[in-house]
């Protein structure tokens, strides 16, 4: 089997969306998610203008290869627009192997490790009182862990809080980002108010989680991960920018909750000293951003060794094509620790037709060969790109600060 052709699509059913789409002689094709959120458009020029050529006449099967020759072979390493080029591709010829081979994903890493896969979902509230009521809906949905987020008094716009009656979309249409107003001060007032009435009201078996999206500094998170301990929190997410790994050990000084981050990474040396110090709980690295399942498994098999549990980014800002390879890589290890899970629109569901589903909490996984996911091409040209960013955050002196 060889590889006869590979294009790039983009488009935009409510939200960008990059696939990458790989074909062979054998009839069979594989796909995989190219999205970066807000610079869509730099990774597709990287795939088109630099790596799919490079792909035509290759054996699907040699994925070790083809990751190693687009990531060394090119002298310039790392970045998110060269790895999720490269996670895209790596992810649809996965997805090709397991279709030519009749077998999901799953089985080409090592098979099941258990049956169903526990994830979380967010509950954004603009206070507290909404942040309960979205808490105690998804309850009676069945799931059994949130991502706890509610505005803060004194701040109009923060991370995560959408206007009244909106779902929440950080990356706003227009020529160029939005601009929110933060104060450090004030959140850490807020939050440990926040969780004590989450605890209140839903007691303890509810797994609660948090995140502080990269704005502290190490002290102001280990100060906020100190005073959240009586509310025995799943993870505290993102506490501080992460280019200083060695920042986490501060934290972990003075704080027994638990720890998550990785969503920005792109590779193990974005994380290996937070590994192989044991400075994290959970490592969030996903599919697509991370280079692919290739890179994944091999973090997941460091990780496990170190005693931290695989959490991967699934914010909605990635295409269920990304999702499905998440899932298929956390049924697989045995180091899984939870699933994002924000679900998509149904128009996205429709171009994008796949085999997972939630039920009480959980996720589920068939037996359909590859990722179990398949992608409406003629969609393409009815959804065309907008031009969106993610916004931009400056202190109440008008400082740039950590979004």
């Amino acid at each position: 089997m060889k590889i006869t052709d590979a294009r790039v699509f983009v488009c935009s059913p409510g939200r960008n969306f990059v696939t990458v789409k790989i074909y062979t002689d054998a009839g069979v094709y594989g796909l995989g998610d190219a999205t970066l959120n807000g610079r869509e458009l730099a990774v597709v020029s990287y795939l088109q203008d630099h790596l799919l050529a490079c792909l035509i006449g290759r054996d699907p099967f040699d994925t070790e290869d083809i990751w190693q020759y687009f990531y060394k072979g090119a002298y310039w390493r790392r970045g998110p627009v060269t790895m999720a080029a490269i996670g895209a591709i790596d992810m649809a010829l996965w997805d090709l192997k397991g279709k030519a081979l009749n077998t999901p994903v799953y089985n080409l890493l090592g098979g099941k490790s258990r049956h169903q896969i526990l994830c979380y979902t967010h509950a954004n509230g603009r206070d507290v009182a909404e942040t309960l009521e979205k808490v105690a809906a998804l309850v009676e949905k069945g799931y059994q862990a949130v991502r706890v987020q509610s505005g803060v008094p004194g701040l109009e716009n923060i991370y995560g809080i959408a206007e009244k009656g909106r779902s929440y979309e950080p990356a706003l249409r227009g020529n160029r980002p939005a601009e929110e107003v933060w104060d450090t001060a004030k959140y850490l007032r807020h939050v440990p108010k926040l969780m004590a009435q989450i605890r209140d009201q839903f007691g303890e078996d509810l797994h609660v989680l948090h995140d502080s999206h990269h704005r502290l500094t190490p002290i102001e998170a280990a100060r906020l991960g100190k005073e959240l301990e009586p509310f025995h929190l799943f993870w505290l997410e993102d506490p501080v920018a992460a280019e200083l790994q060695e920042g986490f050990q501060l934290i972990r000084q003075h704080t027994t909750t638990p720890l998550a981050v990785g969503e920005v990474f792109n590779t193990i040396f974005d994380c290996h000293q937070l590994i192989t110090h044991q400075l994290i709980d959970y490592l969030r690295v996903t599919v697509s951003h991370g280079g692919g399942l290739t890179p994944l498994k091999k973090m997941a098999a460091l990780a496990e060794v170190y005693h931290v549990k695989m959490g991967c980014h699934g914010a909605s800002d990635m295409s269920p094509i990304c999702l499905a390879a998440c899932l298929h890589l956390g049924i697989a290890v045995n180091n899984f620790g939870i699933q994002e899970y924000m679900g998509h629109n149904d128009l996205a569901n429709e171009i994008f037709p796949h085999e997972y589903r939630f039920e009480r909490g959980f996720l589920y996984l068939t037996d359909a060969p590859g990722l179990g996911i398949d992608f409406d091409e003629s969609s393409v040209s009815s959804y065309p790109y907008q031009q969106a960013y993610l916004p931009l955050s400056r202190l109440t002196d008008g400082t740039l600060s950590n979004w």
